[in-house]
C-alpha cells in the first residue's frame, strides 16, 4: 500500500518537474541546428520561478473568470498528466486513467483558455480564440478515431490495460495502429501549436494561435499557462509512450529497482522524443491558417481508415 501510494505520488509530481526540461531541451536542440547557442536546458525554470513572483497586471474590464481560468488550464492539464502511467501500469489511480476521460479533460481547458482569451474584447484574443476553436473541431474527432482504434484492438479504454496489452506482444503488427501512430503524431502537434501549425517561438499577429489567447496574460497567471502548455506537451510524448511503445513499464513487479530501471527508460524516451520534436519542426516550414484543415485532416483521414481497416480485418 505505501509503495503504491509513493509510485502514484512519484508519478504526479514527476510530470511537473519534467515539463520545464523538456522544453528547455526542445529549444536547445532547435537552437542548436540554426547555429546558436541557444539558452541552457534548465531555462525554464527560473523564468517560471520569475513569472511566479511578478504582479500580475489585469485589464480593467475582465471578469473574475479571466482570473480562474489560468488555474482551471492548470488543474485540468496537471490531472490528464498525472494518470497517463508513465514507468509504471496498474498504480493506485490507475482506473481513473481512461482514454475518454483525458479527451474530456484536455477539451475543458482548451475551453476554458479559449474563453478567457475572448474576455477582455481584444482582437488579438479574439483570433486566437477562434483559430484554437477552428483546430479543435477538427482536432477533437480525429482524437476519438484514435481512441476508437486503440480501444478496439485493446477491448478496452483504460490506459493502464491497453499499455499492458500491447506489452505483451499478442496482437502483432497491425496496419490500423499505424495509421493510428501516425494520425496521432500529427494531432499532438496540432494540439501543442507547434510547427507547422504555430510557432510558440513568435508573436506574429496573422498567424499566431496560443501566443494570441496569452497575449494580455502576464505575472502568476502567465506562468500557469506556461507549465500548463509544457504539461500538455508531457501529456502527448508520455501518451506516444504509453500507447504506441509502453516497453521497459513495471507491470507486476513493484520493486525499488524494477520502479527504477522503469523510470530511467521512460525518461530515455521523454528525452528522445524531446530531441526528435524540434528535427521534425526545423525540417518543415509554418503553414499557412487555412491550409490547417488540410492538415488536421489527415490526421482524420488515416484515423478513419484505421477504424474501417480494423473492422474489415475483423469480418475475415
Amino acid at each position: 500500500m505505501t509503495i503504491d501510494l509513493a509510485a502514484q505520488a512519484a508519478q504526479m509530481f514527476l510530470v511537473l518537474l519534467i515539463a520545464p526540461l523538456v522544453l528547455g531541451i526542445t529549444r536547445k536542440v532547435k537552437a542548436r541546428l540554426l547555429r546558436r547557442i541557444g539558452p541552457p536546458v534548465w531555462q525554464p525554470y527560473p523564468d517560471l520561478w520569475k513569472l511566479m513572483h511578478k504582479e500580475a497586471v489585469l485589464a480593467h474590464n475582465a471578469s473574475w473568470f479571466y482570473r480562474v481560468a489560468p488555474y482551471l488550464v492548470f488543474a485540468a492539464t496537471w490531472v490528464a498528466a498525472a494518470l497517463v502511467p508513465t514507468y509504471a501500469n496498474n498504480l493506485m489511480f490507475s482506473w481513473a486513467a481512461d482514454l475518454i476521460a483525458l479527451v474530456a479533460l484536455l477539451a475543458t481547458a482548451r475551453f476554458a483558455l479559449a474563453l478567457a482569451g475572448m474576455d477582455v474584447g481584444t482582437s488579438f484574443g479574439g483570433i486566437g480564440s477562434s483559430r484554437e476553436m477552428m483546430i479543435a473541431s477538427l482536432a477533437e474527432p480525429a482524437m476519438l478515431l484514435v481512441v476508437f482504434t486503440v480501444a478496439l484492438i485493446a477491448g478496452t479504454t483504460q490506459l493502464s490495460t491497453i499499455a499492458e496489452t500491447f506489452m505483451t506482444g499478442e496482437i502483432g503488427l497491425r496496419v490500423s495502429l499505424g495509421l493510428a501512430l501516425g494520425a496521432f503524431v500529427l494531432l499532438a502537434i496540432a494540439e501543442n501549436a507547434r510547427i507547422p501549425i504555430d510557432n510558440p517561438a513568435t508573436h506574429l499577429e496573422l498567424t499566431m494561435v496560443h501566443e494570441a489567447i496569452v497575449l494580455e496574460y502576464s505575472g502568476r497567471h502567465l506562468a500557469m499557462i506556461e507549465a500548463a502548455a509544457a504539461l500538455k506537451l508531457v501529456l502527448y510524448f508520455s501518451l506516444l509512450a504509453c500507447l504506441f511503445f509502453p516497453f521497459g513499464m513495471a507491470t507486476t513487479d513493484k520493486s525499488p529497482a524494477a520502479l527504477g530501471t522503469a523510470l530511467a527508460v521512460y525518461l530515455g524516451k521523454i528525452v528522445l522524443l524531446s530531441v526528435l520534436l524540434p528535427i521534425g519542426e526545423t525540417a518543415i516550414a509554418k503553414m499557412r491558417v487555412f491550409r490547417y484543415p488540410i492538415f488536421i485532416g489527415s490526421a482524420f483521414a488515416a484515423g478513419a481508415l484505421a477504424v474501417f481497416l480494423l473492422f474489415v480485418s475483423r469480418s475475415f
